[in-house]
């Protein structure tokens, strides 16, 4: 059975993706010095970290106020 386009989602293909292409993980290893177009190959490249987590402002003032209070 399908589901009805009214419970959909608006933006059910935007998104974060997991998944590098190939010349974004180029890009991103340029940017950090870990790839050089003259001497390393395109092929077998490294992983390439796509998604860091960020500690929400939250967590970070309650953190903060315990540490002011010790």
């Amino acid at each position: 059975m399908s589901i009805h386009s009214s419970l959909r989602g608006v933006n059910t293909l935007v998104g974060q993706r997991s998944v590098l292409t190939r010349t974004e993980r180029l890009e991103r290893l340029k940017k950090e010095g870990r790839f050089d177009p003259e001497t390393d190959s395109p092929q077998g490249l490294p992983k390439v970290r796509t998604n860091f987590r960020v500690k929400s402002k939250k967590k970070e003032e309650e953190e903060g106020e315990v540490k002011e209070e010790e």
